[in-house]
């Protein structure tokens, strides 16, 4: 089983050391995946800030998509059984975090009114940490995706 207390701490600590949301919860299961963190970090790269800073879908959000697509692998285009496993789990992690965070969108987990088209990350201060709940999520969608993980594994 899973310790999922441990992987939204480390997901958080990620965060914080630099990585974006979407990298910090796809490495921390690198062992489940069984990739290591620095193939994880390059493909999921550039959906951090919202998917390459268009503030879309929460990063955090697809790294735990990304992470849940090892849970029920649909890599056979003919396997109907498990494409829909693999988008129920989808669908259920994207529920259970609307439900306590109101959307999957960035823009409006930030409370923005509109994207700005800039692909320049903010520098990560004290400050930047304090007016943004994205360590919060990044360890959420790590803990809820352990959880679903947990459940198959049950």
């Amino acid at each position: 089983m899973i310790d999922v207390q441990k992987k939204e701490e480390e997901a958080i600590a990620l965060f914080k050391s630099g990585y974006n949301c979407s990298q910090s919860v796809i490495m921390v299961y690198s062992d489940f995946i069984g990739q290591s963190p620095e193939l994880l970090a390059t493909i999921s790269g550039p959906m951090g800030a919202g998917m390459g800073k268009l503030r879309e879908v929460c990063g955090a959000v697809t790294g735990m998509f990304l992470v849940s697509g090892f849970l029920y692998k649909a890599s056979d285009p003919s396997d109907q059984q498990m494409k829909v496993k693999s988008y129920t789990t989808v669908q259920e992690l994207a529920k259970e975090f609307r439900s306590k965070n109101g959307s999957i969108v960035c823009r409006e987990l930030l409370g923005l009114t509109k994207a700005i088209p800039n692909a320049i990350p903010e520098e990560r201060t004290e400050e930047y940490y304090k007016k943004r709940p994205c360590a919060e999520l990044v360890g959420m969608c790590a803990r809820l995706v352990g959880e679903k993980i947990n459940e198959k594994l049950g």
